[in-house]
């Protein structure tokens, strides 16, 4: 794999009540929240480990102790998700892949593909509709409303988001569609598919409300 210039992760600080929502109930808040965490640090830690000139963690609210060494950190802009997306590409320049935090079984060889440079765009969708993994060869030039007016958190937003790509005319590499952890059935599919990591292992150490 070559070396990006920018390597983005998008995420919200892991406070009980504001992330992970949906998994409330089988779990408590804060048992949300450190399943957000445990994501969260799981995709840090494969960011790591991909070839990138720089690694920036674009947050919502505050670092903590399980950001690693080795990322930057920068705020999230106020507005919509296709707002602050947005800002976090207009920040860049040269190749740059942006990916979430619901996706904690990422992998360094997942994403070799973005290494290549042999698109102007890279795309991995989601199974929910919307996608995972968001990557352009030359943020410094795409078009102004790519990403603003995309609607967000509905089934068609992958959709929108990739002809939109293909309307600027840029040329389109899909990855893997890949499972986002929204609910705790999600949450134990994943964590399936990623047993070693800590992901799973938080998941493990955790009894859904009725199981107890």
């Amino acid at each position: 794999m070559s070396t990006l210039t920018n390597l983005l992760v998008i995420a919200k600080e892991p406070l009980p009540g504001r992330v992970k929502t949906r998994l409330t109930p089988p779990y408590t808040p804060a048992e949300a929240a450190l399943i957000a965490e445990a994501a969260l640090a799981d995709t840090l830690r494969t960011v790591l480990a991909v070839p990138a000139r720089r690694r920036v963690l674009v947050l919502q609210g505050r670092p903590g102790p399980w950001l690693p060494p080795g990322i930057d950190v920068v705020p999230q802009c106020a507005g919509g998700l296709d707002e602050r997306l947005a800002a976090a590409f207009a920040g860049c320049t040269g190749p740059t892949l942006l990916v979430g935090m619901d996706t904690p079984q990422i992998t360094p060889e997942l994403l070799d593909p973005v290494g290549h440079f042999d698109r102007d765009a890279w795309f991995g969708p989601a199974d929910d509709g919307g996608f995972w993994a968001l990557g352009l060869a030359a943020p410094e030039c795409a078009p102004p409303d790519l990403m603003r007016g995309v609607p967000m958190s509905v089934p068609e937003t992958g959709a929108v988001q990739r002809r939109r790509l293909v309307d600027a005319g840029l040329s389109v590499r899909d990855l893997p569609r890949l499972r986002d952890v929204d609910s705790a059935s999600d949450a134990a599919y994943v964590a399936a598919l990623a047993p070693h990591g800590r992901f799973a292992a938080t998941l493990r150490r955790l009894t859904p409300v009725g199981a107890r």
